[in-house]
């Protein structure tokens, strides 16, 4: 098991999770609409994963996704971030979670 010092100070793994809730006529082209900033995203550096994706189940649910090596690559990245205009949504769940301990999920 990896572990990482400094619950809160920005020196772990940085994930960022949750859900938005759009009308469903347009969530597919909400989703379509952030896919440069998902790629210019991946592209940053200390970016692990980034996805913005449509829920398997729900019509109206997208899931926002990030996992970033540390807060300072994370900041790095949403001072130069510039994302789409899009409708505003119905729900905004998404928060930022500071993982200070890692290892095998399996």
């Amino acid at each position: 098991m990896t572990t990482t010092s400094g619950e809160g100070d920005g020196s772990g793994l940085i994930i960022i999770a949750g859900h938005e809730l759009v009308d469903a006529e347009i969530r597919d082209e909400t989703v379509a609409a952030y896919r440069d900033l998902i790629a210019r995203a991946r592209d940053a550096d200390g970016c692990i994963h980034a996805s913005i994706t449509a829920d398997s189940v729900d019509p109206e649910r997208i899931i926002t996704l990030e996992i970033w090596r540390d807060a300072a690559a994370l900041n790095r990245w949403r001072r130069r971030a510039r994302g789409p205009k899009t409708a505003k949504p119905t729900v905004l769940a998404v928060a930022r979670y500071d993982a200070v301990d890692t290892g095998r999920s399996f």
